[in-house]
């Protein structure tokens, strides 16, 4: 080889070192070196905390808080033992009397007649006010205007009257003297019709807007994602838009349920022979008011009691989809706590 030749070499590979020397060098991984993994370190002994001892989180002022409210309900609980006014073998005597029973069984009547056709009649106007007819949302807003601005006693008394105001009740052709029914008011609007139609007209102005509540409470999205789908406007309504609703509209609705029981009393002016009326009705002979009252008002107890019964387990079986976990139910609830109690605090040496 030349030395001119020789030359040109040295001079190229120089010029290849230094290229190589102006370039990064490449990432390398982190904790490692070139491209090799990691040299494995020292192995980290986890702790060992069997020695340590479990202990219950204390709170003083929770059992403070339960020691005055325990105090004060055995206070009440000993007021009602003790006090003789009471007259609690009255009170047990009438409980169960037949007349007591009997009125029972009509306010229970009255609150199932009113109730359901309260909820038709209302889910009816709730409709009628979502709809796109300017007189279907009118007749709807003012029958919910009217029978929610007059107090009910008002409006009982005035379906009863109402033979004073029209004579016959008539059906037939409107404007002509075709009729195909024809009946007396007095014969028709009883006591316990007027009852019915009073309760229930009342009923069913509230109802309506709780529905209404329920039905605007579901995100109008899912509607028109449905609609985009094709599903037909029955299925959207009855397995979209009703379950969802119904975690709004059933507080409320048993609260109106819970209202209706107790609203029953005021057909009393009527002289309906209710709950309540029979209890006047029987201290009004006896001159035993307050034991009197006081099983009208444990009977009243009763009913609402297993209506929020009702109510808990139906708001749990619509909240399926809405919470992660099911609420418990008070059997789960004894048996986990009972279960808890049972299990000792571990201690390890």
């Amino acid at each position: 080889m030349s030395s001119a030749a020789t030359t040109a070499a040295i001079t190229a590979g120089s010029e290849t070192a230094a290229l190589a020397a102006a370039e990064p060098a490449p990432a390398r991984p982190e904790g490692g070196t070139g491209g090799r993994p990691p040299a494995a370190g020292p192995v980290r002994q986890a702790a060992d905390y069997s020695s340590y001892r479990v202990v219950a989180a204390k709170h003083p002022w929770r059992w403070a808080g339960t020691a005055v409210v325990a105090l004060g309900v055995l206070a009440v609980a000993w007021s009602l033992a003790t006090n003789p006014r009471w007259e609690w073998g009255v009170v047990a005597q009438w409980f169960t009397a037949q007349s007591v029973v009997t009125g029972l069984v009509e306010t229970l009547k009255l609150t199932a007649i009113s109730g359901v056709l309260g909820f038709v009649l209302g889910f009816i106007l709730a409709l009628m006010r979502l709809s796109a007819s300017p007189l279907l949302v009118s007749v709807s807003w003012t029958f919910s205007w009217i029978f929610r601005s007059t107090p009910l006693l008002v409006q009982m008394l005035l379906w009863y009257n109402l033979g004073y105001l029209y004579e016959k009740i008539t059906l037939g052709v409107p404007f002509t003297d075709v009729r195909f029914f024809e009946v007396q008011t007095t014969t028709l609007i009883s006591q316990f019709a007027a009852a019915v139609l009073g309760l229930t007209l009342n009923q069913a102005a509230y109802s309506a807007e709780i529905i209404r509540g329920g039905i605007l409470s579901v995100d109008q999205g899912q509607l028109e994602a449905a609609a985009a789908l094709g599903i037909p406007a029955w299925r959207r309504s009855t397995r979209i838009v009703l379950p969802q609703a119904m975690r709004a509209i059933l507080p409320t609705a048993f609260n109106e349920i819970i209202g209706l029981v107790k609203g029953t009393s005021i057909v009393y002016v009527l002289a309906y022979s209710e709950l309540f009326y029979t209890v006047q009705v029987i201290y009004n002979r006896t001159q035993q008011v307050l034991p009197l009252l006081l099983v009208a008002t444990l009977w009243y107890v009763v009913i609402t009691s297993v209506l929020s019964v009702f109510q808990y387990y139906i708001e749990r079986h619509y909240s399926r989809g809405a919470v992660r976990n099911l609420p418990l139910t008070p059997l789960q609830k004894a048996r986990k706590f009972f279960t808890h109690a049972a299990i000792p605090t571990r201690r390890n040496p």
